[in-house]
């Protein structure tokens, strides 16, 4: 019913976007004292409204059309059965009792609402071409035992299409990449390739690489909003394939896990250094191993008094945290005290391995929160100065996702991270002027960080690297620059003199696509700003709006 009038609902949809983009254009920033990284949110929004404007979501085009060449009267050919299948199952009318639920709820909209005579014939005899061209079984007498009530469909949370399998239509929980940049369901897509397709589902294109990757952005972004609406992911249950291979897994991991509880230390270094392997690369595994129980021994063993299995755990959670689901398991069992400790007096390896736990663990923000307030910052900055190069990247990319939390700014900043970061800043041969400069974007967001970065000797190293750096270093050194301008004039008058106008042009020109927005705001700040020795007549004279 919903399908047959989606372009109703779509005009009104687009009507809506409309309205909320000539609402967003032109936002006064500056009056409203609104963040940098507020205003890069809302462009995006708006930049993703023009988008909107434009298209129509390919998997409902793909299902319309089916319907319209189901549903045609005029159209003689034979319905392809493959189609029939295809929607019935996107339309979950997968037995005789789905479409038992279908025709109650359907009678309910006309009842309450009144519905187009002719859009209920084309449904029934949709309903009438599932049960005799697809073979749906007439229900047996218990079929119907059911109360009448389980079979009226509930209303659900309204789950962002961009979430859902192309595939299933389900919320995806490890989402893959395949060749033609479609995300499908990993368990989805490795089904389809089994069946031996070689074609992109969706795009019906051929897959010369049937490799998958994991899309970790969108993956984030799926549990930032789960745990914004409090919807939980569901667990995945393990597939048994036909070789009993699984069955085997499942038996193994069982044992493995209750050998960490042995009293017998030779049955226990096997089996935590077994399941850190099992755990690297295999996402099943990693679902198994929390489902049986095995979080709260290896938790237990990051305080055992032996550094090999100390790393052998923190590296072991470190892999299980790469399921979305494990991360609040494993700070619910109390792993990130002892975590911080292997942190602070562990090995090299355990070293780094912590600090990229804790940045896999503090993708959660509640688990931001408990990082920073068990005074994990301190051992991270610690690695970040005296580890190895390994150690330093993993501590800086714990302290961007730690820094994203307001309390955690003050933190780091009070725990002296801004000197290093400055040194960092200035050496070249490390390599890590981009992530030093990222720290140091979120730490300038807070007033404490501004008050010690807004020194003249920091804006002239940000304008040599925005004359002289790679397009990514001028890209973070550009962001950091707007976000301290933007709350002190006499810092961009500074940078002018130091010449950074002109380079700025050329990255709102030619830069990378952040790099180009960044610079583009900056130039617009200047501008305002009317200052005599940039103007003419009160404005600057630019033609450098970044390009999408």
């Amino acid at each position: 019913m919903q399908m047959l009038e989606s372009e109703a609902v779509v005009t009104r949809f687009h009507a809506v976007y409309y309205k909320l983009n000539e609402a967003l254009d032109d936002m006064p920033y500056d009056e409203l004292g609104v963040s940098v990284e507020v205003q890069d949110q809302v462009e995006l929004m708006r930049m993703q409204l023009k988008k909107a404007q434009k298209r129509r979501d390919t998997p409902d085009i793909e299902l319309a059309m089916d319907l319209m060449v189901v549903l045609s009267e005029k159209d003689d050919r034979n319905v392809d059965n493959a189609i029939l299948q295809c929607l019935a199952n996107r339309l979950e009318l997968r037995s005789f009792c789905d479409l038992k639920a279908e025709k109650v709820a359907i009678s309910k909209l006309v009842k309450q609402f009144g519905k187009d005579a002719q859009n209920i014939r084309q449904i029934m005899g949709l309903f009438g071409k599932f049960k005799r061209i697809i073979g749906f079984e007439e229900p047996s007498a218990q079929d119907f035992s059911v109360s009448s009530s389980t079979l009226v469909k509930l209303p659900s949370l309204s789950i962002p299409h961009e979430f859902l399998c192309p595939i299933t239509l389900e919320i995806m929980t490890d989402p893959v990449i395949v060749a033609t940049g479609q995300t499908y369901e990993r368990e989805s897509i490795q089904k389809w390739l089994d069946s031996n397709h070689r074609t992109c589902p969706k795009t019906g294109q051929i897959l010369h690489d049937l490799s998958v990757v994991p899309n970790y952005a969108l993956r984030n972004l799926i549990l930032q909003w789960c745990e914004k609406n409090d919807f939980e992911l569901p667990r995945k249950a393990i597939s048994v394939g036909s070789d009993g291979s699984s069955s085997e897994l499942v038996k193994q991991i069982s044992c493995l896990v209750q050998d960490l509880s042995s009293s017998q230390l030779n049955a226990r270094r096997p089996a935590i250094l077994e399941l850190r392997t099992l755990s690297k690369d295999n996402p099943d595994s990693r679902i198994l191993i929390a489902n049986m129980g095995g979080v709260t021994p290896l938790v237990q063993l990051l305080s055992f008094p032996d550094s090999k299995i100390q790393e052998h755990a923190v590296t072991a959670l470190l892999n299980l945290s790469l399921n979305d689901a494990n991360k609040r398991v494993i700070a619910r069992e109390g792993a990130i005290p002892p975590i911080i400790d292997i942190l602070q007096n562990g090995t090299d390896e355990s070293r780094e391995n912590s600090a990229a736990a804790l940045f896999s663990i503090s993708m959660l923000d509640e688990n931001k929160v408990l990082v920073g307030s068990a005074n994990g910052i301190p051992p991270l900055l610690d690695l970040l100065k005296n580890g190895t190069v390994r150690g330093k990247k993993d501590a800086a990319t714990a302290l961007v996702i730690l820094s994203l939390h307001q309390a955690n700014k003050s933190r780091a900043i009070k725990a002296g991270a801004i000197p290093l970061l400055l040194d960092l800043v200035k050496d070249n041969n490390l390599g890590m002027i981009d992530e030093a400069l990222s720290i140091l974007l979120l730490l300038a967001s807070h007033p404490e960080g501004r008050g010690k970065l807004g020194r003249l000797s920091f804006i002239k190293t940000l304008v040599e690297i925005i004359k002289n750096g790679t397009p990514k270093n001028k890209e973070c050194a550009t962001s950091v620059l707007l976000e301290l301008g933007l709350h002190d004039s006499s810092l961009v008058r500074a940078s002018l003199q130091y010449g950074v106008y002109e380079h700025l042009v050329e990255i709102a020109r030619n830069g990378t696509n952040r790099g180009q927005r960044k610079a583009y705001s900056l130039l617009q700040h200047i501008s305002a700003s009317t200052l005599p020795d940039t103007s003419r007549n009160g404005r600057l004279s630019f033609d450098c709006r970044p390009r999408f």
